[in-house]
């Protein structure tokens, strides 16, 4: 077995919810324990800083780790989804996974007859086959974000040493509820017995939910919002780094910029304040940690430059939360806004739509996955709320038929955004680098 077959087996032989949904969500934590402990309970090896919430999840898990990368640490990150290469999803220092391990593992899985006794799902494999290689390799820390949810999901049989809970907004209702205190249950079933716990944004009815999770398990609770209350007022965005000043660290600069991202950072501090109680982090690893975030972990697709001329934007973005900061920033734009969008067949996207710029003229475009809104639909979706444009199938056809109207257009400013489903961000990644 070669790599590229030992991905195809990922891919077709286990349910993958890249690729078709909630028909590969596997509630319940009985199947990975069981391969995980097949594998030796390698999760039991390691020292993990888990990352659990809506959104700003990945953001906040690239940023620790770069900070413990800065501090000497060796360093596990697990993330997910991929953007193009499977091997993303798992990296040491900034490493993805050789393609031998990975071919290793699924081997060995599929030697002892795993896969047909325990039928794991695609995520259930990705996370031990995570846990083993870092413990293989005698990683410092490890640090995990959480897939989807929180109690449920296949990162929760770790116990780590400090949980992180980013924010709370409305996305997979189907799996985790159809109110944000029900959603806020299911995310704080990361949170663990005497393990602190660090919550970014919450209030009202969210954060009553954490603090009695919290409080229940006797797990310290810190609120990064009352911690640094005057943060925000502190940061201020200059060239393509977001500035902060009011930081136990010192003035930082952030490798990260976006509306969302002084929320993130604020979080990200009041995180690394906490694991500088278990393991010495500098104010010289931090500002370095944080200034190099995407170069030092290989993090893509957060407010990402694609190209100058003309202005190319993409974003992970694809939820309600999401789209709340994406819509202010898409606003400033003093200029021609050429949107590239696309959704997945299972996002509620009535309350997205609205928030995006109605004066942008809109590509509706279908990104190359099982899961993906037909452009038609979306389109018409889109014109119920007034948003004006036409269908271009591809997303590579989609970018081409951008820069074709923006090449030609009198305004002198022409801006493309290419988003909506982080698969439309995956395949204008891949067309762009052909």
């Amino acid at each position: 077995m070669d790599y590229s077959q030992a991905v195809d087996f990922l891919y077709t032989q286990t349910p993958q919810f890249q690729q078709i949904g909630a028909a590969a969500y596997k509630p319940g934590l009985d199947t990975v324990r069981k391969l995980a402990a097949a594998f030796g309970n390698p999760q039991d090896k390691l020292k993990c800083i888990h990352v659990g919430g809506t959104n700003g999840k990945g953001s906040t898990s690239h940023s620790i780790a770069s900070v413990l990368q800065a501090s000497g640490k060796k360093t596990g990150l697990f993330t997910s989804p991929h953007l193009l290469d499977f091997r993303e999803r798992i990296r040491i220092d900034g490493k993805m996974i050789p393609q031998e391990n990975v071919v290793a593992f699924v081997e060995e899985c599929i030697r002892r007859g795993l896969v047909e006794e325990l039928k794991p799902s695609f995520f259930e494999l990705t996370t031990v086959m995570a846990f083993n290689w870092f413990a293989e390799c005698g990683t410092d820390f490890a640090v995990i974000e959480v897939g989807l949810g929180g109690r449920l999901d296949s990162t929760n049989i770790i116990t780590p040493l400090l949980s992180v809970i980013t924010n709370i907004s409305f996305d997979h209702t189907a799996q985790l509820g159809n109110t944000l205190a029900e959603i806020a249950g299911e995310k704080a079933g990361i949170i663990k017995p005497g393990v602190p716990v660090v919550i970014g944004e919450a209030e009202g009815e969210v954060k009553n939910v954490f603090a009695g999770v919290a409080a229940k398990r006797g797990a310290p609770l810190v609120d990064a919002m009352e911690r640094f209350p005057d943060f925000i007022s502190s940061c201020a965005v200059s060239g393509n780094r977001l500035v902060a000043g009011c930081t136990p660290f010192g003035e930082v600069t952030f490798d990260l910029t976006g509306d969302c991202q002084t929320n993130n950072l604020r979080t990200i501090l009041a995180a690394l304040e906490s694991i500088s109680e278990f393991t010495p982090l500098s104010d010289s690893d931090v500002k370095r940690g944080l200034d190099t975030v995407t170069s030092s972990t290989g993090l893509r697709g957060r407010w990402m430059t694609l190209s100058d001329h003309p202005l190319t934007i993409c974003d992970t973005g694809h939820n309600i939360g999401g789209w709340e900061y994406l819509s202010k920033r898409l606003s400033n734009h003093q200029g021609m806004l050429i949107m590239v969008i696309g959704f997945v067949n299972d996002k509620d996207i009535s309350h997205i739509l609205p928030l995006m710029p109605p004066d942008g003229y809109y590509l509706f475009t279908r990104a190359s996955v099982p899961r993906a809104l037909p452009a038609e639909i979306l389109a018409e979706k889109a014109a119920g709320v007034g948003l004006k444009g036409h269908i271009v199938t591809g997303v590579g056809e989609a970018i081409d038929e951008a820069r074709r109207i923006a090449s030609g257009a009198v305004d002198c400013n022409p801006m493309i955004f290419i988003g909506g489903s982080t698969f439309v961000v995956a395949d204008a990644l891949g067309y762009i680098s052909q």
